[in-house]
């Protein structure tokens, strides 16, 4: 299975992965036998979330009257599924994402692009996003007005590779309201020491920050309006570009614990501002920084993808389990196919960004289905067919700064002080 090329038939490459889980259709000590082992269950949904169904009854459906992959036609009722689905829970479904994670980690690691930020470990982004509200079907949803906060299920926090275009470590909580830094740490704490953990403002905070650093990561931000801050060195200094060593937080009542790097310069209209713990600006150059940042923007598509490419704003249930059942089925199926762009991209020697992602969910089933290759009518086609175009991805180019033009830090230079927090409810981590 590791040894195979390519990953353009899909659906065959998670047969192969869920051929190894233990299968379930043995006779229990009590009770009848179950009908439906969990294997074909788990299969059945993957299969549905890859070819865009939208209900329960559509996997039923399939288990009852199709012929999947080896499996026979189960004799079970649309109630019977959806119990067991009830019952099932998300544990099965998070062991088959770690086993395609790492199946894909091992068998495409040559279509792995090139390396962003390369003195850190890992390049991650971390963000989050809402679910869509679900129908108002059950009886305690049916009176409540459109718009109401119980009719949101919660929304996902998430670790995103920028390297590797595949999710690390995803949660879901149920809460929708949360502050997003009330799982940061838990989402980052597995993270090799040395990894650059990107993130945009929502997760600002002096007290995160430090967090990091103490932790032996390294973090890019932007810059908060209205930050004060102090500068305590200067390696470049030029109208509007900017690059040195400050200390966020200018007054004793809310200020950082470790000084941080500061570059600025204008593109356009837009003076852009990102703050790093990453000090030595020949490891990180203002142009390097810049170039990283903007590819924050890839965790913001890989949530598109789940939400609008595999229709997980199409909620198959109101119940909690359910839908978590449906996130992790999507996030298998969405692990799949971020790989296979990348194979796509690498055989036809053009930027991932520039094979569409959309038409590539949509037009990769149909052609194995078809019993062609994708990834071969994607290489050889693709531009006639426009699943491969020029991406329209804004370029964020920050100027080149030459040796010459740094003036080095002072060894003597004091970059650690007594930390003190303000009490704002969106500075707490």
């Amino acid at each position: 299975m590791e040894g195979e090329s390519s990953l353009g038939n899909v659906e065959e490459f998670l047969r192969e992965c869920l051929q190894g889980m233990e299968p379930d259709c043995r006779q229990r000590s009590a009770g009848r036998p179950r009908v439906l082992p969990a294997t074909a269950l788990w299969a059945g949904l993957l299969v549905c979330v890859l070819q865009g169904f939208h209900s329960q009854l559509a996997l039923w459906r399939m288990l009852s009257q199709k012929q999947l992959w080896f499996y026979p036609r189960f004799p079970v009722t649309d109630q019977a599924v959806y119990n067991r689905l009830q019952r099932g829970g998300t544990n099965a479904l998070e062991g088959i994402f770690a086993e395609v994670s790492r199946v894909l980690s091992h068998r495409l690691a040559q279509w792995t692009p090139p390396e962003y930020a390369p003195f850190a470990a890992q390049v991650v982004c971390i963000d989050e996003s809402t679910l869509d509200q679900v129908a108002r079907k059950l009886a305690d949803l049916r009176d409540l007005p459109k718009g109401d906060l119980r009719l949101i299920p919660g929304k996902l926090s998430g670790l995103f590779d920028l390297r590797t275009q595949q999710w690390r470590k995803v949660r879901f909580q149920p809460r929708a309201q949360q502050n997003e830094k009330v799982l940061a740490r838990e989402l980052v704490a597995e993270l090799p020491l040395g990894s650059l953990v990107v993130a945009d403002l929502g997760y600002f905070g002096f007290a995160w920050f430090d967090w990091l650093t103490e932790g032996g990561y390294f973090w890019l931000s932007r810059l908060r309006q209205k930050t004060s801050y102090q500068v305590i060195h200067t390696y470049y200094s030029r109208g509007e570009t900017f690059d040195g060593i400050i200390w966020l937080g200018a007054y004793r009542a809310d200020r950082a614990k470790y000084a941080v790097r500061l570059v600025t310069f204008r593109q356009g209209n837009t003076l852009h501002r990102y703050i790093t713990n990453v000090h030595d600006p020949h490891t990180f150059p203002m142009a390097a920084m810049a170039r990283v940042y903007a590819q924050r923007w890839d965790i913001e598509l890989a949530f598109k993808m789940l939400k609008r490419y595999l229709k997980l704003h199409l909620l198959w249930s109101a119940k909690p389990v359910v839908i978590q059942q449906q996130i992790w089925a999507t996030l298998i199926i969405a692990q799949t196919l971020q790989r296979l762009r990348l194979e796509i991209a690498y055989r036809a020697g053009v930027d991932p960004n520039e094979v569409s992602m959309p038409l590539l969910v949509e037009y990769a089933p149909i052609y194995a289905y078809e019993g062609q290759d994708p990834v071969a009518v994607f290489v050889n086609q693709g531009r006639e067919l426009r699943f491969i175009r020029p991406s329209r991805r804004t370029q964020v180019t920050a100027p080149v700064l030459s040796e010459d033009d740094l003036s080095p830090l002072p060894p003597d230079l004091t970059l650690v002080r007594t930390p003190r927090y303000a009490q704002r409810k969106a500075s707490r981590t």
